[in-house]
């Protein structure tokens, strides 16, 4: 009788301590694996707003926590310090680490759009030759700096043709109103901005196809060779916010507006400037090389740097195993 009933506590125990295991297991699987994003708050982030506003994240696994900033440098100096895993950034910082020999791997680009320019009207600029004798301004480091030393290219001119004026972007706005610049290049939505603010006073002038500004996704080379799987899901549910995004676009304006603070009626008139697509592609290529080529020419770069080797670099192999049509890099 003892025997029997001590068999049968037993088989209870076992039974309790299954359940508790089981239970724990599914707790955790919904919690997901923990991933710290740092991320630009900007409509540049798009494709990584939506993923986690709208639960891809989660779905696939992850438990990401975000952490906003203002540029995509601060995002992937966070990640090259350790406080993030992950990092929405620009080709900028990327080619910045890649040369300073950082082991960061490239996953993905996320979105492109071109810089612009707007031009005082008064300044009587109505194509690239009217350039010359201008106060141009551009924001040092950045792609906006690529872009202007192209656009200088694209018009014949030289850096002693015009007169270089180094502005942040929220700053540029000011400057052309009060005279002191006669145009700026930049990216949205500085030049949104812009032509609300000053409306006749303000021209845009048309560059598309100069320069095109690239966000991607980067971490750390030993966090992806420990987290392969986080690499995967991460880039899985950025693929599957895409496609929401191009299926329900007034949505997807309303969710990055709120996200970014961003009046939904000035982010729709520019919503298609922000090519949202999740690509290894020749384009990145392009940009990466532009601008790293961009760092040699003008010594913007780390005593002894070269071209980087960007087979060391860009990572296809998570992308390939989510959408192999995806990845078309030809190097």
């Amino acid at each position: 009788m003892r025997s029997t009933l001590a068999r049968q506590t037993s088989r209870r125990t076992l039974l309790m301590l299954v359940g508790v295991t089981a239970l724990a297991d599914i707790t955790a699987a919904q919690a997901g694996e923990k991933v710290r994003l740092a991320q630009n708050q900007g409509p540049i982030s798009g494709v990584s707003i939506v993923a986690d506003r709208q639960g891809l994240f989660a779905k696939n696994g992850l438990d990401v926590e975000v952490s906003n900033f203002t540029t995509g440098k601060q995002c992937l100096d966070t990640v090259m310090g350790g406080a993030a895993d992950i990092a929405t950034t620009a080709e900028a910082p990327t080619t910045a680490a890649a040369m300073s020999g950082q082991k960061i791997a490239f996953l993905a680009r996320t979105e492109y759009s071109y810089i612009k320019m707007l031009t005082a009207a008064a300044a009587g600029i109505s194509k690239l030759g009217d350039l010359k004798g201008k106060r141009i301004a551009f924001t040092a480091g950045t792609g906006g700096e690529v872009y202007t030393m192209e656009l200088l290219k694209a018009a014949i001119l030289g850096k002693d043709d015009v007169t270089l004026v180094n502005l942040r972007p929220q700053d540029m706005v000011a400057a052309l109103s009060s005279g002191s610049i006669d145009a700026y290049g930049t990216w949205e939505p500085h030049i949104n901005n812009g032509i609300k603010a000053l409306g006749v006073k303000a021209r845009p002038l048309d560059t598309k196809g100069i320069y095109a500004e690239t966000f991607n996704i980067v971490m750390m080379q030993n966090y992806l060779q420990k987290n392969s799987a986080v690499a995967t899901s991460f880039l899985k549910s950025l693929v599957e916010a895409e496609a929401w995004i191009k299926a329900n676009r007034n949505e997807a304006i309303r969710i990055v507006s709120e996200f970014v603070k961003m009046p939904a009626e000035d982010l729709s008139p520019i919503w298609d400037d922000y090519v949202y697509e999740v690509a290894l592609d020749d384009k990145t290529l392009g940009v990466l090389n532009a601008h790293a080529g961009w760092r040699l020419a003008t010594g913007n770069h780390p005593p002894g740097a070269v071209m980087p080797d960007w087979h060391t670099v860009i990572f296809t192999a998570p992308l390939k195993s989510v959408a192999p049509d995806r990845v078309t890099l030809s190097f």
